[in-house]
């Protein structure tokens, strides 16, 4: 009955002609026995006889025999009692009325019965109209899009057949209603904002203006969101009727930026036709879209946007968006350019920029950073994500006001590349959030020569972005006003909720994959209507012209004095000889390096500390800093164990970790440690983030209780994620040179994944975009008989990256090992000692450049009762060891040693307890090469002079077609001249890293030990 008495209330203003003025009139009986009263909305003339249950009188005596029903329900009709007792039990109105048994003859009160039971159907088909209205307009709202005119082929590459979507006047039916409906009025929901001031509208107008509001060259995709109010911003955004106004200066400016992004792209066409650009022919409205984005940003108080991009149109949003210098990218068309720069460059749609200026609309500065990218469609993703996080960091932005990601997209790359998704999965966690990114994918509806539906499995190439609930806002390109709304409402989305949201930018690619491509060979009847297709550049001049906003002598003068601004530009680029990568620059440290971009200085200071510093920090890595918080039991004996090795001046390889960070955090820097678990650590070790075991979500991080002044430490668990972590740490450390920014994997193979990141940024990053970045990567690395994975970090495939030449012996000089550092592409390292971890460490700050570190760290040995260091190798004046010689009594006597094992790593600890058990502590000697690349010619070098009556072996716990064999044999050899045969230690070739059979595991162990000290004779000679 509630339910009837609710409807009965939201609907009398539509189906009461008028209400009696008594207030008497106006008054409902509630439940409980006291009298509501509801508010005249809105009266509208219609017939009394329309509705005659609605008549005051008749709704009085429902009133009354509810009233009546209530105080004993056996004083009204038995009709009446099983009524209300029906209707009071849930059951809708139509079947809460049942007939009684006729008596003999008609009972008496029957007419007055069926006259009411007339009158209820007459309210249920209202209330059912309604409901259909309601559900007409929700239909629109969910799947208006389906019907939007998107595609300005006009061929529609967006397959709905599985969900047919059925809304229109034609299709009224399916609701439940008729074509006699469409000019009945109805009262709208407040799920609704299409009436504007109006509250009721007929049904002919409500379809009117949703199918303007989503069935134009809009459509919105954000019904799947689950909070209320996010929907319902973004139903004021585009229901609301009239709401798409420009005034006539923003149409001027529209077409001032449509001009600039048409006509630079002809005039390339023009003197560069045979060289490929990636044009953006087909999508000229991306350059105002993204401008419209800034603009409304900076508005906001944006003052950093780092922007992500493939090639299609990226020289243009160089030239337009970033504002490069025209003759700077004319220049990059020349052929006879030389290089000016070390390394490789790249081709110039790969290429960065960073650019700081005012944005005219806000008239504020807005400092601009377009990331250089590979060829790699959507890696880049992460690295931008990053970089944003980082620039908000360092500004205390912890809301992204200053700092915001932009990221385009194409249509094939967002559908297909999986790191799309694990860069979304990012966007809402506390320590890789960007608060909110703004997606534009140039949707070509077609990727390489791919069809979409060969592509993709789901109707749009955007339906990804629905896991993080970030609305979709699809648009015509060829409609640029509408572009120019949909970009405004995204900035305005992005500035209030801080959350992801999508543009998809639905156009056509004009040319080929380039400009060199024949795209009839595979679409040949989209590319015939391609070619029908006017350029809208002129469509929309047109439209302008026909308003009154500008005259054809207006919109000709513009595109004369763009085209003059290209001539002068061409003819100054003539005057360039020669090509500077570093003015590509995408991430440049003010500060760091001298005004000509060389470090400034080529040598490393000690990267030891003082006693005091080593045991203060070791006191506060061996406590809980904060009141009354209850740690874990095992927490508790860690700490203790922690406390004992600070008293005993000694550390493990996680105490040596927490020097390291503690005091680069003292000295200012910033430390960030990230990855699966590393807040305690794969192997239960580091214990970096405690846990109170009474209070949940109560935390302690002593690492940040170690000085007052000190930077902050964050150590944050990731995603399961590598490629897009990864990604996103680099990113993070492209930002400053003043932090150490740590990737750790879970396992040393787990790198794998995040391969892309590794060849084409990492490695190959400074080389071809004149980029440092000192990234340090943790890989867990050893043969400990866990079986194929887990066991190998790959270490082969690192040093097969490295750029120094293996044939070739330097000259030494002073600071040559600086100088080697300063010439490799990365540092790859696999410390023996927790010292030699904690100095490399603090190296990779200390150096005056930045050089990406490869560290293969330990697992077994980080509970080895060996594997630990005196606090006398980490005091001032105490350095990395590239090379650890043997210290034993072998060194004592070297022309009586027979036998010189180099090696590298935990092996070192399986030769010198078997090397002790032989009984061979004199006759053979260890040597741990802990620096393997750039590697360390000048220790080797000593270390074979040394030992002139010795034979010389190689000594890896990996399989000899794997481990550092193949990088290790052809230095070696160059360092001794070839004088010397090089002998080979270790497991046979295999295919996978590690045997799964424990056994079978400590018999090659054996094999290897027997080999190393020649035990047998199945040591190959070199």
């Amino acid at each position: 009955m509630h339910r009837l008495r609710t409807t009965f209330i939201r609907l009398w203003p539509l189906t009461t002609p008028q209400i009696a003025q008594n207030p008497a009139q106006n008054r409902l009986w509630v439940p409980g026995g006291h009298l509501g009263t509801f508010h005249v909305v809105r009266h509208l003339n219609a017939p009394v006889a329309a509705e005659p249950f609605l008549n005051g009188t008749s709704s009085n005596y429902v009133e009354e025999m509810y009233q009546t029903w209530l105080e004993n329900p056996s004083k009204v009709h038995k009709s009446w009692d099983t009524f209300f007792r029906n209707a009071n039990a849930g059951a809708p109105p139509g079947a809460a009325y049942q007939s009684p048994p006729p008596l003999n003859g008609v009972s008496e009160g029957l007419t007055g019965v069926q006259d009411l039971l007339g009158a209820q159907l007459d309210v249920e088909k209202l209330v059912k109209d309604h409901l259909a209205v309601q559900a007409l307009i929700r239909d629109y709202q969910v799947r208006g899009h389906h019907l939007a005119k998107l595609d300005p082929l006009g061929i529609g590459c967006v397959d709905f057949d599985d969900t047919p979507c059925s809304v229109g006047f034609q299709n009224v039916g399916l609701y439940g209603l008729a074509d006699s409906d469409l000019d009945r009025v109805f009262r709208l929901p407040t799920t609704t904002f299409i009436g504007g001031n109006e509250s009721a509208l007929t049904l002919r107008e409500i379809i009117h203006r949703l199918e303007t509001a989503y069935c134009q060259h809009i459509g919105v995709e954000f019904m799947f969101i689950n909070d209320v109010e996010q929907c319902k911003w973004i139903r004021q955004k585009f229901e609301t009727p009239g709401i798409m106004q420009f005034s006539l200066e923003e149409k001027k400016t529209l077409l001032a930026r449509m001009i600039r992004s048409t006509r630079f792209e002809e005039f390339l066409q023009r003197k560069w036709s045979s060289e490929k650009r990636f044009g953006l022919e087909g999508c000229e409205a991306l350059i105002p879209a993204l401008k419209t984005i800034i603009d409304k940003s900076s508005q906001s108080g944006v003052e950093s946007v780092i922007m992500g991009m493939p090639h299609r149109g990226r020289l243009n949003v160089l030239a337009n968006v970033i504002r490069k210098d025209l003759d700077q990218i004319f220049c990059q068309f020349d052929s006879k350019l030389e290089a000016a720069d070390e390394g490789s460059g790249d081709v110039k749609y790969h290429l960065g920029m960073y650019h700081r200026r005012i944005n005219r609309v806000s008239d504020r500065y807005v400092t601009m950073s377009l990331m250089a990218n590979p060829s790699h469609l959507e890696a880049v993703d992460p690295v931008v994500q990053g970089k944003t996080k980082a620039e908000q960091f360092y500004s205390g932005d912890t809301e992204g006001k200053k700092a915001m990601s932009i990221l385009l997209h194409g249509d094939a790359a967002f559908a297909g590349q999986g790191i799309v998704y694990e860069t979304f999965h990012l966007s809402d966690l506390p320590s890789y959030t960007t608060h909110g990114t703004i997606h534009v994918v140039v949707n070509n509806q077609i990727g390489f020569t791919t069809d979409p539906r060969m592509a993709r499995s789901s109707p749009y190439p955007t339906d990804v972005a629905r896991v993080v609930n970030a609305p979709i806002f699809h648009v015509n390109a060829d409609d640029p006003e509408a572009v120019m709304y949909v970009c405004s409402v995204a900035a305005e989305w992005r500035n209030t909720f801080h959350k992801d949201v999508v543009i998809d930018l639905v156009c056509y690619r004009r040319n080929g994959h380039n400009e060199m491509d024949e795209p009839m060979f595979t679409q040949p009847l989209m590319y015939k209507q391609i070619k029908k297709q006017n350029k809208v550049l002129q469509t929309f001049a047109d439209k302008l012209i026909a308003e009154g906003v500008v005259t054809t002598q207006d919109y000709e003068e513009e595109v004369v004095r763009y085209d003059k601004i290209c001539e002068e530009a061409y003819v100054r680029s003539k005057d360039e000889k020669i090509l500077h990568i570093k003015h590509w620059l995408d991430s440049p440290w003010p500060g760091f390096f001298t005004l000509e971009g060389q470090p400034k200085s080529m040598s490393c200071p000690s990267t030891g500390i003082s006693e005091d510093e080593l045991s203060h920090i070791g006191n506060i890595a061996a406590s809980v800093p904060v009141q009354d918080f209850s740690a874990h039991g095992g927490i508790s004996r860690i700490l203790k164990g922690r406390a004992n090795m600070v008293s005993q001046r000694v550390c493990d390889w996680a105490l040596s970790e927490y020097m390291a960070f503690g005091s680069l955090l003292k000295e200012g820097v910033h430390v960030r440690l990230s990855g699966q678990d590393v807040e305690r650590g794969t192997f239960s070790h580091r214990h970096h983030v405690l846990h109170d075991q009474n209070v949940d979500k109560r935390t302690c991080i002593p690492m940040n209780h170690m000085s007052p002044d000190q930077a902050p430490y964050t150590v944050c668990n990731s995603s399961l994620s590598e490629y897009g972590v990864l990604g996103f740490e680099l990113g993070f450390a492209m930002a400053s040179p003043n932090a150490l920014v740590l990737w750790e994997a879970q396992f040393g193979d787990f790198h794998n994944t995040a391969q892309c990141i590794l060849d084409q940024f990492i490695s190959s990053g400074q080389a071809k975009w004149v980029r440092q970045n000192g990234i340090v990567l943790l890989l867990p690395h050893g043969m400990e008989g866990m079986g194929p994975e887990h066991s190998s970090a790959r270490p082969e495939r690192f040093l097969q990256m490295c750029n120094d030449d293996p044939d070739v012996f330097p000259t030494f000089s002073e600071d040559f090992a600086t100088h080697q550092l300063h010439d490799c592409n990365w540092i790859v390292v696999n410390c023996s000692t927790p010292a030699n971890y904690f100095h490399v460490l603090r190296r990779q700050i200390l150096l005056p450049f930045r050089k990406p570190l490869i560290v293969f760290t330990p697992k077994s040995l980080l509970r080895h009762p060996e594997a630990k260091s005196s606090f006398d190798d980490m005091l001032p004046g105490t350095h990395f060891l590239r090379l650890i010689p043997e210290d034993g009594p072998a060194a004592v006597s070297p022309e009586e040693v027979k036998r010189v094992i180099f090696c590298t790593g935990k092996i070192y600890y399986e030769l010198i307890r078997e090397r002790k058990n032989r009984g061979l502590d004199k006759a053979v000697a260890v040597v741990r090469v802990e620096q393997l690349s750039p590697f360390p010619f000048d220790l080797v070098k000593a270390e074979t002079d040394r030992y002139l009556n010795a034979e010389l072996v190689w000594c890896q716990e990996e399989h000899k077609n794997q481990g550092y064999y193949d990088y290790v044999k052809p230095r070696l050899r160059t360092t001794i001249g070839r004088t010397r045969p090089i002998r080979y230690a270790g497991r046979e070739p295999a295919a996978a890293p590690a045997t799964g059979n424990k056994h079978t595991h400590l018999m090659e162990l054996q094999r290897l030990l027997d080999t190393a000290f020649g035990v047998d004779g199945s040591s190959g000679k070199l």
